[in-house]
């Protein structure tokens, strides 16, 4: 018996179908990251752990602190399609373990429009990120940036006694992706413009 769908109508069904999927995913990947993130500690520590700490001022937010440094560098990295600038303020910071310690992070859209990014972290060596804990981060919301707008971001952060004795630097680093939902916006606005 003939098959009665044509082969090139199949491949061309394929091969629609194909860039919807890819879309999705990722479109989808930093909510993803971030479900991945919570569940594992991977990335940095906990969201869900340092956003109760901070939520909750009689509960201490630290361990006490030793005779211990550590050294904390920064980067910054920039998802495509993403029209700004992001970078750390500072490139290295030398921390007491134990205490609350700031730096910023500065962006900027270059673009004409507002677009909105979001902030996927990762510490550097693995094993020694769980003792590296956000308590003020912007990484924990999306960030909107109207056209030419530029602003400096804090991260607040203490370095837990945990960290094992071989690791004398941590490096914390920033990934920031584009979410889409201000270019659509933007267009639908323009198009009620019409």
């Amino acid at each position: 018996m003939k098959d009665k769908y044509n082969p090139k109508i199949k491949q061309a069904a394929i091969l629609g179908v194909v860039p919807i999927v890819m879309f999705g995913f990722a479109f989808g990947l930093v909510p993803l990251y971030e479900v991945f993130c919570e569940l594992t500690g991977f990335g940095g520590g906990r969201f869900e752990q340092t956003v109760m700490v901070s939520d909750a001022p009689n509960v201490p937010i630290i361990s006490e602190a030793i005779d211990r440094e550590v050294n904390i560098q920064f980067l910054a990295d920039v998802g495509r399609g993403l029209p700004w600038e992001f970078r750390p303020t500072e490139t290295q910071i030398r921390v007491k373990v134990g205490e609350v310690s700031e730096t910023t992070y500065y962006a900027r859209n270059f673009s004409n429009h507002s677009v909105t990014g979001q902030a996927v972290p990762s510490v550097t060596p693995a094993y020694g990120a769980a003792s590296l804990q956000k308590v003020e981060c912007f990484c924990f919301t999306e960030q909107r940036l109207e056209a030419g707008e530029e602003i400096e971001m804090p991260v607040l952060f203490y370095v837990d006694a945990d960290l094992p004795d071989d690791v004398g630097t941590l490096t914390l680093s920033y990934s920031m992706f584009p979410i889409q939902v201000d270019e659509m916006s933007h267009e639908m606005a323009n198009m009620e413009h019409l």
